[in-house]
């Protein structure tokens, strides 16, 4: 059943109609298409377009039409171009010619526009709380494994000693700071565009602020044209999916290098892992491995619907049907992809000796300066005299700690038989206490903040 064409004498082409038809993948929208058509067949009651009795119809049948897809009744028929089209043509075979009367003074332009932000609002909330899953398993990850020192890399080069737990909690103000980013783009999520038509606003006096409130909607759209035609919120939304993504790939990059058996950090769980077709002994970190693949998915996303946005006129036109696809994949994969990554953390055994074992004196070659700052040497002229440090104890082809006093003080006077104490990687770890560092009382407190935005979410 089309819901145009009467001006129209003949028939659309079949592969037009194929390219054109969105049912395929609109059709999740329903619940969404239902809940708006039915608060809006109250407000032609209320403002006397319809009878009480006609909407007590209306509201029945799209509760039965509901009912079908959620039971997956719902049979799709050829002429069902969009979802839209579907409901209207079921509410017709159920509740008679009523059913024509739902559609007075609405677009499927304003209709579509809301029926997405609803659907994208009831998504937003469970990908917010399988964030927070996330959050929390690296804090109960980080909290278990406190006493752990690794090395920590700048330049895929080791650095500094720091905690496994300071690593792994780096991740999570990540996710925290992309949960805020949710919330924020979640106010400009709901602003209710029903109401505005095709273009030019509704000329039958409909109350928008109501339709909007009875949606939960915390606003209306302030222009009819821009109602119909902005996308940002998906662009937003789209944009934080995929920074998301990259902070997840982030994380698999490293678990995935350091569950290597040079490495051997860390070790996937085998429910997380796979094998090969012809290699018995391997354990593939796959889990690992698609999500950092899916980032460049999820990216595309967003790089296709700007470039779809970039050139169109004002207004609405039949571009923008190309918004649900990239959005609808993008919230399935990170509703898929989520869980996942708190399993697979929850779920990581952490080989401390490992972590030990890779830690190298050279690693303290900045405590060694900070020990001559002590001592009152410039840091300048402390980070040249232990450059001359390190090549010499490389010269001799030991590490720092074994290199001889003698050898310390020709190279400067200031150091002294103290200067072995600085070469320790636990003290290297606890002197680096200031808010943030990778001490351990600085850790813990990283986690208890943590916990705390988990509980107060």
């Amino acid at each position: 059943m089309a819901l145009w064409g009467g001006c129209f004498t003949e028939e659309m082409d079949e592969l037009l109609k194929k390219f054109g038809d969105s049912i395929a993948f609109d059709q999740r929208l329903y619940a969404a298409d239902v809940r708006g058509s039915i608060v809006y067949a109250a407000e032609l009651a209320r403002a006397g377009l319809i009878t009480d009795e006609e909407c007590d119809q209306l509201v029945k049948g799209l509760e039965k039409v509901k009912a079908e897809f959620d039971a997956t009744t719902f049979q799709i028929q050829s002429g069902d171009e969009d979802i839209h089209t579907a409901v209207e043509r079921r509410l017709g075979e159920l509740i008679g010619p009523v059913a024509g009367k739902l559609h007075t003074g609405r677009s499927r332009n304003d209709q579509v526009a809301t029926d997405l932000r609803l659907y994208l609002l009831e998504e937003i909330a469970i990908l917010r709380e399988a964030l927070v899953e996330v959050q929390a398993a690296i804090v109960e990850k980080a909290e278990v494994h406190l006493d752990v020192i690794m090395p920590g890399y700048t330049h895929v080069q080791q650095a500094q000693p720091v905690l496994f737990s300071h690593w792994l909690m780096s991740f999570f103000w990540r996710l925290q700071r992309d949960g805020e980013r949710l919330a924020d783009l979640t106010k400009r999520v709901r602003v209710c565009p029903l109401g505005a038509g095709p273009l030019a606003g509704n000329p039958l006096g409909v109350d928008r602020q109501a339709l909007a409130a009875c949606l939960g909607f915390t606003g209306v759209a302030q222009n009819s044209m821009d109602a119909v035609s902005d996308r940002d919120f998906a662009v937003e939304f789209l944009a934080w999916a995929a920074l998301v993504q990259v902070h997840l790939s982030q994380l698999a990059e490293d678990v995935i290098v350091w569950a290597s058996r040079e490495f051997g950090f860390v070790e996937v769980a085998e429910a997380y892992s796979t094998g090969s077709s012809i290699m018995p002994q391997k354990k593939n970190p796959d889990s690992l491995e698609l999500m950092r693949g899916k980032s460049g998915r999820v990216i595309g996303h967003l790089t296709g619907l700007l470039t779809t946005l970039k050139g169109l006129p004002s207004s609405y036109d039949k571009d923008l049907q190309e918004d649900k696809e990239a959005l609808f994949d993008a919230i399935d994969t990170l509703k898929m992809e989520l869980p996942i990554v708190a399993g697979v953390i929850r779920t990581l055994t952490v080989n401390g000796e490992r972590m030990t074992a890779a830690l190298d004196d050279g690693m303290l070659a900045t405590d060694l300066a900070d020990y001559l700052v002590r001592k009152g040497v410039p840091f300048r002229e402390s980070h040249r005299l232990v450059g001359r440090v390190v090549r010499r104890a490389e010269a001799l082809g030991i590490g720092l700690k074994k290199l001889e006093l003698a050898e310390y003080q020709a190279i400067h006077p200031a150091f002294a038989e103290d200067v072995y104490e600085a070469l320790s990687f636990q003290r290297s770890v606890e002197a680096r206490d200031t808010e943030g560092g990778t001490a351990t009382e600085a850790v813990r407190e990283q986690i208890a903040n943590g916990k705390s935005l988990i509980a107060n979410r």
